[in-house]
């Protein structure tokens, strides 16, 4: 019931919406039913650009593994994606490496300067300075996203980063064409960015705006990565990429220091594990407030058979576990180095239970009512993608630049885009961010800490699929994410899940929000009557990206979002 009733949404989402399922890809025929398959038949990869998914490809057919193909995805998205990622930003690299069995979270989450005081965001009334937050040198963390590059092909590629940053450096260098989100992102952006010159020398080269169907050429950005490529990890951090980043950020008022940018280092974490139904969930650990807030949803969750509701109850309580575990994650959650967090209470079932028992079937709990304190205890501006190839290696990868082009500063003589993640602080404890999400002192700004992120990459395994799934949009990259796996477990394939219409509720604002065309108007009706609020009627959002493994007919999938028509999925035998 609940497979066909997700199936019917699906269906009437995308057509309401004018949407096209551009990448749906070309399946094996079914099987029947045999013991599960050793290995996957092929490789899967799943982007939100063609471009970026054929840069995954070709690394796969020059003798790489995953591993190699994610880094070659990663750095041509930081080329065509600048709305989104960039080698100005960060990310979060989670890896299964099936050799050896292990899972593996690559934190390559940007870090807070010694000068990012909360008091440097505030204005001379004590309020949130928004305009530092979000935009220029003060919004930039130290990013982390190169580090990542090389630190995931040397350890566990078998490519050299010449090769596996090449599609990049061409299309930097030669250009690709600039597509029409690029153009209305701009457009939303543009004061901001033409305040600073090394952003109009890339994005008003020719004097005027990006036109979607014009070619994008960032022949400095591809110099930055040809000495990435060529020097690793110094060719950005130290030398002549630095001291351009230095002296860009001082030039608009801003201060960092060489030691804070040479000292960056990514950080290798244990990832959550847990169960729901059938399924083994493996996924972010903090600075992800992600994987916390998906093992409560989830965990929640398994106590109802959402199959047997109408969708009006489905929906309450999927929008009350959403609410509980956002709440938790303002209250609770910031980056692990500095912040001690009840993580074994926060993911255990016996907390989920707990949790569980104060949803009323029948009746909204207001947010207002669930305290903004903590109560004792022991304890469209980023991008996904996923990949599987034939060894049965994985990896599930969110990156960003947070808002809209970031920071929209441009390091003059680098191509490097700069991030805004400081928003993503409580810069002032009690007042929302740009995603409208409050923290508190655990998420606080000091010096070489990590901002908390949704981003929430994930892989989920039974005895008969496997799947990787990830997502971007800000804080509903969670919500998103848990839609997903509940797809997957009502026996959806891959490009449904993709296109699954979304719901979301972060606790505050007290509203559930959704896609035009997910609620009917009769469920609307009910979810109003048992005390809900209600936006049925919001624009899409996200850019959900996932590959699956069927072992039981040993076939591959790849779903790619259709809400973005230059996404790709691609699947190809070995």
């Amino acid at each position: 019931m609940m497979r066909q009733a997700l199936r019917a949404l699906v269906s009437a989402s995308v057509l309401s919406a004018g949407l096209l399922l551009t990448a749906t890809l070309p399946l094996h025929a079914a099987q029947k039913a045999a013991r599960p398959a050793g290995h996957p038949p092929g490789v899967a990869i799943a982007s939100a650009h063609a471009l970026a998914t054929d840069a995954g490809m070709e690394m796969i057919r020059a003798g790489g593994n995953a591993f190699d193909a994610a880094v070659a995805v990663s750095a041509t998205l930081a080329v065509v994606e600048p709305i989104s990622s960039g080698i100005g930003g960060g990310g979060f690299f989670l890896l299964h490496d099936a050799k050896s069995g292990k899972d593996v979270f690559v934190d390559a989450r940007e870090t807070a300067v010694a000068a990012s005081t909360p008091a440097a965001y505030l204005d001379d009334k004590g309020e949130l300075n928004r305009d530092r937050a979000t935009n220029g040198p003060w919004s930039a963390g130290i990013p982390g996203l190169p580090a990542a590059l090389v630190h995931v092909s040397g350890k566990y590629g078998r490519l050299p980063l010449k090769t596996t940053l090449a599609p990049a450096i061409r299309i930097a260098r030669e250009g690709f064409e600039v597509y029409p989100r690029l153009e209305r992102g701009y457009g939303s952006r543009r004061e901001v960015m033409e305040r600073y010159r090394g952003t109009r020398e890339v994005f008003l080269a020719d004097g005027s705006p990006l036109k979607a169907g014009e070619i994008l050429k960032q022949p400095d950005l591809a110099r930055t990565l040809e000495l990435l490529a060529d020097k690793g990890f110094d060719g950005f951090y130290h030398g002549e990429v630095a001291a351009k980043l230095l002296a860009a950020v001082k030039e608009e008022g801003g201060q960092w220091r060489a030691d804070e940018l040479a000292g960056y280092r990514v950080k290798e974490r244990e990832p959550l594990h847990f169960q729901y139904r059938d399924w083994t969930v493996t996924t972010a650990p903090p600075p992800s407030s992600g994987g916390v807030a998906l093992a409560e949803m989830l965990q929640m969750l398994s106590g109802w058979d959402l199959s047997k509701l109408d969708q009006a109850h489905r929906t309450h309580l999927i929008t009350e576990a959403m609410r509980r575990a956002f709440r938790d994650r303002t209250i609770y959650l910031g980056d692990p180095d500095f912040v001690k967090m009840p993580l074994a209470r926060l993911t255990s079932v016996d907390y989920a239970a707990g949790l569980r028992a104060t949803i009323h079937p029948e009746k909204a709990t207001p947010s207002d009512l669930l305290p903004g304190q903590p109560a004792p205890l022991e304890d469209d501006e980023t991008t996904h993608f996923s990949i599987i190839d034939a060894a049965g290696n994985r990896v599930s990868t969110t990156q960003t630049v947070n808002l809209l082009y970031g920071s929209g500063m441009v390091a003059p003589g680098t191509g490097v885009l700069l991030n805004n993640e400081m928003d993503d602080f409580a810069l002032r404890p009690g007042t929302p961010n740009a995603f409208g999400v409050m923290g508190f002192a655990a998420n606080a700004p000091a010096a070489g800490k990590r901002m908390l992120s949704s981003m929430t990459p994930s892989f989920i395994e039974s005895k008969d699929k496997l799947a990787v799934i990830g997502a971007p949009g800000g804080s509903r990259i969670i919500t998103e994410v848990l839609l997903g796996i509940l797809g997957y477990d009502a026996g959806l394939g891959a490009q449904e899940v993709a296109a699954l219409p979304r719901i979301h509720h972060q606790w505050m604002p007290d509203v559930i929000s959704a896609e035009k065309g997910t609620l009917d108007a009769q469920t609307v009706t009910a979810l109003e009557a048992m005390g809900h609020k209600v936006n049925a009627g919001e624009n899409t959002w996200g850019n959900l990206q996932t590959v699956s493994w069927d072992k039981r007919s040993n076939v591959l999938e790849a779903g790619t979002d259709p809400r973005n028509p230059v996404g790709k999925g691609a699947v190809e035998g070995r």
